[in-house]
């Protein structure tokens, strides 16, 4: 839309963090010569002095690193006391749509598929230094983008980051630092059922960015024009739904038919599936009676997949209460968390290990 506009435009992103801060790194920022803002790179703090930034890197069309230290209360450059006690190093990247290889074509890269995508974007801590910047895509054996010269032996470390499914930073002997970002797939949530409590869900799941699939036996229900953000809405038996829906280790379904016999069917065949999170709405008498009705034998990883009643105890009654208390409870188990208030973690809340740099 900027680009149509005729506006020139510069990204903005978190490539490193040390400490606490509102977020981590890979968070981006568009911003126009003209103020206007699309994304956040913190919760409000940093975007006034970063706007500024943005604008002057996109009147000198040159990447700049900006590092903000938010550790020090009596720092007046970017306003006293901003409480997140962290080094957070932003990355502003003019946005040359001559130049094919810009960074937002690099991120245009991007896709739904259910696989795991990299993006390299590269830095340097030093004053005044070159800043490479975003300029590699990857997923499998396709790639978008190139290097610059000085990096050749890092096949290694981008084969290790897929493998061990998180993002990691490098520094390099010539000084440069890459941050190797992996994405993987969105979360894929299937709802098992069509109900106007089902809406809420669906809802709930477009805010995140979730991918959501609708699944119900009633035609009458199951219509894309209730359900305009569903990739998906299938209608038929669980039997012949099942196999229509692409099932991976970041795939969620909850049960809300209000259809005991439907979703016990449907249960019975998502039991001998790889599946990490299974919903069951209602009382845990009911699941208890499904999976006595079902009667096989489970192992106990299995058996812990399955939650019933499904959703946290936040005392939830409406449809849009049950709606939060089943997504948080799905996106607690998805990024393996214990599902407890922030105030009693003995922990940080993201794992500080990830952003260290390694040495090469």
């Amino acid at each position: 839309m900027a680009r149509a506009s005729g506006k020139r435009t510069a990204l903005a992103t978190v490539v490193h963090v040390e400490g606490s801060s509102y977020r981590r790194p890979g968070a981006r920022m568009l911003v126009t010569d003209d103020g206007e803002i699309t994304g956040a790179i913190s919760g409000g703090c940093l975007e006034g002095d970063a706007l500024r930034k943005a604008q002057l890197v996109i009147a000198q069309q040159k990447p700049k690193l900006i590092t903000y230290d938010t550790r020090d209360d009596e720092d007046a450059f970017i306003g006293r006391q901003l409480g997140c006690a962290g080094v957070i190093s932003v990355l502003f990247e003019p946005i040359n749509t001559d130049n094919p290889l810009n960074a937002i074509e690099c991120l245009k890269q991007v896709n739904p598929d259910r696989k795991d995508q990299l993006i390299l974007t590269i830095f340097s801590m030093e004053p005044y230094a070159e800043q490479p910047g975003t300029c590699l895509w990857m997923q499998d054996k396709k790639k978008w983008g190139r290097l610059p010269d000085g990096f050749s032996t890092i096949d290694q470390d981008i084969e290790l980051t897929f493998q061990n499914r998180s993002s990691q930073f490098i520094q390099y002997k010539n000084g440069f630092t890459i941050f190797f970002e992996c994405i993987p797939p969105t979360i894929s949530l299937v709802l098992v059922g069509a109900g106007n409590d089902v809406h809420s869900m669906s809802v709930f799941a477009d805010v995140l960015g979730w991918e959501i699939h609708v699944l119900d036996g009633r035609s009458t229900h199951a219509l894309q024009d209730r359900f305009p953000t569903a990739c998906q809405v299938l209608v038929g038996k669980p039997e012949q739904l099942i196999d229509k829906v692409h099932i991976d280790e970041r795939t969620a379904f909850v049960l809300m038919t209000h259809n005991y016999q439907y979703d016990l069917s449907m249960l019975r065949l998502l039991i001998p599936k790889d599946i990490n999170y299974i919903g069951v709405l209602g009382p845990v008498k009911k699941l208890q009676k499904m999976l006595d009705e079902i009667g096989s034998e489970m192992s106990v990883e299995k058996r812990n997949s399955i939650y019933g009643p499904t959703g946290l105890n936040i005392g939830a009654e409406t449809p849009e209460e049950i709606a939060l208390s089943i997504i948080a409870e799905i996106q607690a188990v998805m990024n393996g968390k214990a599902s407890e208030s922030l105030r009693d973690c003995a922990t940080e809340i993201h794992d500080r290990s990830q952003t260290l740099i390694k040495f090469r």
